[in-house]
């Protein structure tokens, strides 16, 4: 993406919002006109910048929607209690209505999503007016496909998996268009927020389908197609999840290819690189998030000014890398503060443990990919997630093809060099969903890939040498432990009546 220009201009004035405030509770008089807003397919893209800007908040891509997965999942272990600035509640489950509820993420994306809703509304009245705009059905078609991705995001964290029951829980309301005062929307079910998600993405690919080169830092038409490749992954519709990826994966290799083994290390030290369907913008001048970014989560206590040293991974994670020993995503790691050499006398300790990621600071060397540690673009979605989303497509699609899935699996695979490579005979879903945990840690997908599938998730306690406190136990049991998915806060439940009783269970 291009350098986001933060001009407070007329189409962007009802943006000054705080984004904090409550989504249910905003008054249409900060709204500017749908009519007079923009005039131009220009004012439209900076509006579209102005939308990725706010993506990237460190309530959202920026950092915590890509550590709630890891964190959740069993691949994050907290160094110590209560030092990591109350993210360690993800790890703990100690999040209630009341408090540590994380209802940035309910704020944030909904802000975002007022922002979508007036622009979709102003390209709307712009095309039915007598004079005719070109250049519009580009922005549209990113907008309605941000959106589906917002729908997604929100749903995955406050509703159950949509394997659980076809999505018959209740998921997050639906809001398509800039809300009355007065509005109190209540909670669609999971299966209606599935249903608004695939209409958005189907209606915006023929708004794209001129856009099928790389466009960097924005979504375009393959970007489209990998988003409903996963969302119908989640439901588990895989035949048309196999459709939707291969329609990727077919794209010219001058658009996307897969990092090979000799460069998939060094392509963390440059945006944008040959897999990159679609990055968030980080600039070290616009929105550098600084000592709040992805990359300071799992580094290693002081290795740079203000990392405090949150999350190391997890001996289990650390084992599943080991498997093969000459895998070649060994080399994004670095040895953590629980390596002797910060406790030399501390004989329970390993002499190595290489439990800190360094995907989003640019590699061992720390160059970032921008020249700044901490201004790193964040890896929404990559081609290798595609082919991992392939290969479980064909393995679990009615009828199987187990040939396509071991050949999907096994381009990724391959990077396990002395690991036996995936056949036909051999290919498993659990050999599918360990490859997507060493491929994709650190980019959002452990905790979801494990609920899709209804497993229990056993944590790495020990290092905390004590107890996580009352969020749950060191294992839980899938879909029957109720903060699988997080509560309303009370915030939220207080300003809209409507959803008062709608509470997800056992908050």
């Amino acid at each position: 993406m291009k350098k986001i220009i933060l001009i407070l201009t007329g189409a962007i004035c009802l943006f000054s919002i705080s984004s904090c405030s409550d989504f249910l509770n905003l008054n249409p008089s900060n709204q500017a006109e749908a009519s007079t807003s923009i005039k131009t397919a220009k004012d439209a893209k900076v509006m579209i910048d102005g939308l990725m800007r706010n993506m990237s908040s460190s309530t959202y891509y920026g950092r915590n929607m890509m550590l709630y997965a890891d964190a959740k999942g069993g691949d994050y272990a907290v160094v110590s209690l209560g030092r990591s600035g109350g993210l360690d509640v993800l790890y703990t489950f100690g999040h209630t209505a009341a408090g540590s509820s994380f209802s940035g993420y309910w704020s944030q994306i909904y802000f975002c999503m007022l922002q979508v809703n007036n622009l979709l509304a102003n390209i709307e009245t712009l095309k039915s007016g007598a004079e005719i705009i070109s250049g519009l059905d580009t922005y549209q078609g990113q907008a309605l496909t941000l959106r589906a991705l917002m729908y997604f995001d929100l749903v995955r964290l406050y509703g159950y998996p949509y394997t659980k029951d076809n999505g018959a829980s209740l998921g997050v309301p639906i809001t398509t268009e800039v809300l009355d005062v007065y509005a109190l929307p209540t909670r669609a079910t999971v299966a209606e927020v599935y249903t608004q998600i695939i209409k958005d993405l189907t209606d915006a690919a023929p708004l794209l389908e001129g856009n099928k080169t790389r466009t960097v830092g924005y979504v375009n038409y393959y970007a489209n197609k990998a988003i409903l490749a996963r969302v119908y992954l989640y439901m588990g519709r895989y035949a048309e999840a196999l459709a939707a990826a291969e329609e990727v994966i077919e794209a010219p290799s001058s658009v996307y290819s897969l990092y090979t083994n000799t460069n998939w290390l060094t392509s963390w030290t440059a945006q944008n690189q040959s897999e990159a369907i679609f990055e968030i913008g980080i600039f070290q001048t616009e929105g550098d998030l600084s000592s709040s970014c992805l990359g300071y989560t799992i580094l290693r206590r002081n290795k740079y000014t203000g990392v405090n040293g949150q999350f190391v991974a997890s001996d289990g994670f650390i084992e599943a890398l080991d498997e093969d020993p000459t895998d070649i995503r060994k080399g994004i790691m670095d040895y953590d503060e629980l390596c002797k050499l910060f406790a030399p006398n501390d004989n329970s300790l390993p002499a190595e443990r290489y439990g800190c990621c360094l995907k989003y600071i640019g590699n061992v060397n720390g160059v970032g990919d921008k020249g700044s540690v901490s201004a790193v673009n964040i890896k929404v979605i990559r081609l290798s997630e595609i082919y991992l989303i392939a290969s479980e497509a064909a393995l679990l699609k009615s009828p199987p093809d187990n040939t396509k899935a071991a050949n999907y699996l096994q381009e990724i695979r391959k990077r396990s060099p002395e690991l036996a490579p995936a056949t036909a005979a051999t290919v498993s879903i659990d050999m599918i969903l360990a490859e997507r945990r060493k491929e994709l840690f650190g980019e959002g997908h452990r905790f979801f890939d494990l609920m899709r599938f209804n497993k229990p998730i056993t944590y790495n306690d020990e290092i905390l040498n004590g107890s996580v406190g009352g969020g749950r136990t060191q294992t839980i049991a899938g879909w029957n432990f109720y903060k699988i998915v997080l509560p309303i806060s009370q915030g939220e439940l207080d300003a809209n009546p409507a959803i008062k009783e709608q509470q997800n269970p056992g908050y």
